[in-house]
């Protein structure tokens, strides 16, 4: 707000000259681009530490529980073979995984295909009311 006062009279007290007025807004401009610029490298870097940790833990949590359903096949299979020839009841758990994998993977191709790209939202926020106000100032100064 200061460098706004500032910028509506030069050193003498009078109007400010144009080569003035392009002086101020050059360095403007320069501190508004590098501000938002580390701006979004921050919050980029905030987002990448929580998808980090987040897919870490994911990772783990995915890896018990393909042991876990290592187990439950296994308990499947010796369950069918009471009634069936142990080579049946693996042959049926085995056709009844890969149904439920296929599926899987079409509603995870799903999901991946509606996926938006990361966007450092607070920064495209901060760009469109910076240009907001930057034309409103040019076109009040247009109008004087």
């Amino acid at each position: 707000m200061a460098d706004v006062a500032k910028a509506r009279t030069s050193q003498n007290g009078s109007e400010p000259s144009t080569a003035e007025l392009v002086q101020r807004a050059t360095e403007q401009i320069s501190r508004l681009v590098r501000d938002e610029l580390t701006l979004a490298r921050a919050e980029l870097t905030q987002k990448g530490k929580h998808a980090g940790i987040g897919l870490g833990l994911f990772g783990g949590g995915g890896a018990l529980a393909f042991f876990g359903l290592g187990a439950l096949v296994a308990t499947a299979i010796l369950l069918l073979d009471l009634v069936l020839p142990a080579w049946a009841a693996a042959l049926i758990v085995a056709v009844a995984c890969f149904l439920v994998a296929g599926i899987l993977a079409l509603v995870g191709k799903k999901q991946v295909s509606r996926a938006v790209p990361p966007m450092p939202a607070a920064t495209v926020r901060s760009l469109r009311a910076d240009m907001d106000t930057v034309t409103a100032a040019v076109k009040d100064r247009g109008r004087q």
